[in-house]
């Protein structure tokens, strides 16, 4: 991280959860320390609704000055299908070198069925999970089926309905565990902040299927292997140079931690109300860091929202 009038920590020196966390009050300050990106998109960019305001000046300010940006999300749907969606909320594909997703990565593993996990699946596919994400199924040969009886395995892309709870779920679930029914989550996060109303997540689902013994395949973040494909997508050879930014300590920041990268915590996401922080409030720097030493993942900075100047 780059030497601001808050710095308490060397770029080279690991966060330890001891700490004050070092807050920015712009990307601007952190440009000369990183070549590469990787951005979450939920939570940074936009909130499921409409961009953020400041996010189209800092993406293009990052690219006016050469950088490399890679989004990537825990969205259960294909990279084309975010493409368009960035496309309608005013964020062009010449801001970013490219976007790796949750869903792809699911899609691209049904596909291939190179590994023992995903040969042994079968084709009648139980789908939980809203209309929207259909094209997860596209092009896939899959029969999907109505009954958990039938399926060789669940794709679960999230709740059928937004404002759903887990357990509404608690039957389906009951029921494919009973079945011993494989699940694949294509989006491992457990909530999600849509233009400012809280609900439950893929992941939500998948974390109590497996709670009643039900077997479940996650993609995305935190696993390690999404960062390879960022990695690849930036061709930064030199890892230390590579900032991820997101709003989310179990996802984007231990997803960092797992990837061996710098990380930046953006506060006025996910995490906002459980911090205590009203919209736009600048986190205390020592209060933020307890109360990411009691989830468990600590970032090398915080920054309240991302932007390139300061409001």
């Amino acid at each position: 991280m780059a030497q601001g009038d808050a710095m308490t920590v060397s770029p080279t020196t690991p966060p330890t959860g001891k700490e004050p966390l070092v807050i920015y009050s712009s990307m601007r300050e952190l440009v000369a320390d990183y070549e590469g990106y990787i951005l979450d998109l939920w939570g940074v960019i936009h909130d499921g609704h409409a961009v953020f305001p400041g996010v189209i000046d800092c993406l293009s300010c990052l690219r006016e000055a050469r950088k490399r940006i890679v989004l990537l999300s825990n969205a259960p749907r294909r990279s084309h299908v975010i493409v368009e969606q960035l496309e309608e909320f005013g964020v062009p594909s010449k801001l970013y070198d490219g976007i790796i997703s949750s869903g792809q990565e699911a899609y691209d593993h049904l596909i291939a069925r190179d590994d023992p996990w995903y040969a042994s699946l079968g084709r009648r596919c139980f789908h939980i999970g809203p209309e929207r994400d259909m094209n997860m199924l596209e092009g896939l040969l899959l029969q999907e089926v109505r009954t958990l009886a039938e399926a060789s395995f669940i794709l679960n892309t999230g709740p059928w309905d937004d404002g759903a709870t887990v357990a509404d779920y608690e039957d389906v679930l009951s029921e494919g565990v009973r079945h011993k029914v494989p699940m694949i989550c294509s989006n491992p996060d457990l909530e999600v902040v849509r233009a400012g109303v809280r609900m439950i997540c893929a992941g939500a689902l998948a974390s109590r299927y497996e709670e009643l013994g039900g077997e479940v395949c996650y993609h995305g973040k935190p696993n390690r292997d999404i960062y390879e494909s960022c990695f690849r997508c930036l061709g930064i050879a030199d890892h230390t140079r590579i900032l991820a930014v997101g709003d989310s300590l179990r996802t984007d920041i231990a997803g960092a931690e797992n990837a061996g990268i710098d990380s930046l915590l953006v506060t006025d996401g996910l995490h906002g109300e459980e911090i205590g922080l009203a919209r736009g409030e600048t986190p205390d720097p020592v209060r933020l860091a307890r109360f990411c030493r009691t989830i468990g993942h600590f970032p090398n900075g915080a920054i309240m929202a991302f932007s390139w100047e300061v409001e």
